[in-house]
């Protein structure tokens, strides 16, 4: 009985064999998400590797926690393990936004380069908290959408705009539209009631909400590329066997490797299955661009601004060569 009343508290179940644990992994997005499906992959691939000895049990959608709160259960060992958008920390410090700076990262090759040098930032940075990167995967870059073709930036003005992070939320502003937070379980209810007209999102989330239910274009700005992260709570992962760890930090990095290129698969995809369904899929007009990179270079200046002297270096070695 106490056995099983420690297991709860710290999110471990135990089951036979007793040498055996489940941990509870809350993710935010749907099982048709990529990533979820990347994660029941890792989550698979850990348990055949470890015998069966880790278990990890996904919970889809925010059905265990809503995302703006999973990564505080990490911390506080009420689950071992989640996932949730890196971008959603930068109000605890700016390193953690860098990926969500409009048009700093466009592409998979530059993406890579940028997490390359933001890596050895959030891994410090997370440690004071006891959490544990253990991979990470972008999403496809973000475009807009909208009802009807926005040809300039003047065409955003007093639209309410979905948001789902701080930057988006500086983005709309400074677009004059307004931003409301919708996670992204709830954007076609959102848009169906009138909460929000228009989005900058990837093509995997358009298709996997069904956005030619509530919009008619989707216009490719490819603004950046956000990541989710999968971190882990360190004391709960340094009680696992050395075998166990190994076996988890193997499947991590094949999880993100695995994770990029689905991403990258998605992108033509899941824009294609957009089209199919009646979206017009059309090239920003260079007025559109002009008017989207100024609002990036306001929002950069920003950034430089408020970021820390760990911040300025993700973005020195992200620039050098």
């Amino acid at each position: 009985m106490l056995r099983f009343a420690a297991a709860v508290a710290t999110g471990i179940c135990l089951a036979a064999p007793l040498s055996a644990e489940t941990w509870n992994m809350p993710v935010p997005y749907g099982d048709t998400t990529f990533h979820t499906v990347n994660i029941r992959e890792f989550a698979a691939d850990v348990a055949k590797a470890t015998d069966g000895a880790l278990e990890i049990e996904v919970h889809s959608a925010g059905s265990l926690f809503p995302h703006p709160e999973i990564k505080g259960a990490v911390r506080s060992r009420q689950v071992p393990i989640g996932e949730f958008l890196l971008s959603r920390l930068s109000n605890e410090d700016a390193a953690y936004g860098i990926d969500s700076q409009p048009f700093l990262a466009t592409s998979y090759e530059d993406a890579k380069k940028l997490w390359d040098a933001q890596k050895p930032v959030i891994t410090e940075l997370m440690a004071k908290e006891d959490l544990m990167p253990l991979f990470s995967v972008p999403w496809p870059a973000q475009g807009l959408y909208t009802n009807g073709e926005i040809k300039t930036v003047d065409d955003l003005s007093g639209l309410r705009f979905r948001a789902y992070n701080a930057a988006l939320e500086t983005f709309a502003q400074l677009a004059n539209a307004a931003p409301v937070q919708v996670e992204e379980p709830d954007i076609a209810q959102a848009f169906s009631t009138g909460q929000v007209a228009a989005m900058m999102t990837s093509p995997s989330t358009g298709a996997n909400s069904k956005a030619w239910d509530y919009v008619n274009t989707y216009t490719a700005v490819d603004a950046w590329l956000p990541k989710n992260i999968v971190v882990v709570n360190k004391k709960m992962f340094d009680r696992l066997p050395e075998e166990v760890q190994a076996a988890v930090l193997t499947a991590a990095a094949t999880a993100e490797t695995r994770g990029w290129e689905m991403s990258a698969a998605e992108a033509d995809a899941k824009k294609a299955l957009m089209q199919e369904n009646g979206m017009a899929i059309v090239a920003p007009s260079e007025e559109l661009m002009t008017g989207l990179k100024a609002i990036g270079a306001t929002m950069m200046d920003d950034w430089k601004a408020n970021a820390s002297d760990a911040g300025k270096t993700i973005l020195s070695d992200y620039e050098a060569d």
